[in-house]
């Protein structure tokens, strides 16, 4: 199971955040933007960027690549059913909520499941993965990532909503 530990712990520097496969680390992941989803993922040797295009497509290259280049990728398939379908280097993956109120996703190639998210935590819950070893470890991170970007939107919409909704109450 990959997991994303506590930032400047495992080996990770201030500001970056661990990326954990049975407590051991494998991987770093730096926010570069947060308004624009943008991170930095190092895995092994490699260093990803990881961003949001226009267009709404998240994608992964590596960092000596091209900005137009794309190995790992995802867009959205339906806003209302939360589902998306990601490319990983030619693995096509489909992504479904398992659970709307735990904010998980399960992951299918056909009908094969690949990978589950779930989390790990309490007061501020991180995403985790459970992936077979035939999907490879870059491709794992790209989807933790990929959880870790749905997950802020889905929490920055109930934020939005709230303060509205006080908002909205407040002005009666």
């Amino acid at each position: 199971m990959l997991e994303l530990g506590r930032a400047g712990t495992a080996g990770a520097e201030r500001g970056e955040v661990p990326v954990l496969r049975d407590g051991e680390p494998v991987g770093r992941l730096r926010s570069t933007d947060f308004w624009r989803e943008g991170s930095v993922a190092v895995v092994g040797d490699r260093q990803w960027v990881l961003e949001r295009r226009r267009g709404g497509a998240l994608v992964g290259r590596w960092a000596t690549e091209p900005e137009d280049a794309a190995r790992l990728r995802a867009e959205q398939v339906s806003v209302w059913r939360g589902t998306w379908r990601a490319d990983l280097e030619g693995t096509v993956v489909d992504v479904a909520p398992a659970s709307w109120w735990k904010g998980t996703y399960r992951f299918t190639a056909g009908e094969r499941t690949v990978a589950e998210s779930g989390t790990t935590g309490g007061w501020s819950p991180r995403p985790t993965l459970t992936a077979g070893e035939d999907l490879p470890l870059d491709a794992q991170v790209f989807l933790l990532w990929l959880v870790l970007v749905l997950q802020r939107r889905t929490y920055g919409a109930a934020i939005g909503a709230a303060v509205a909704g006080g908002a909205a109450a407040g002005s009666s």
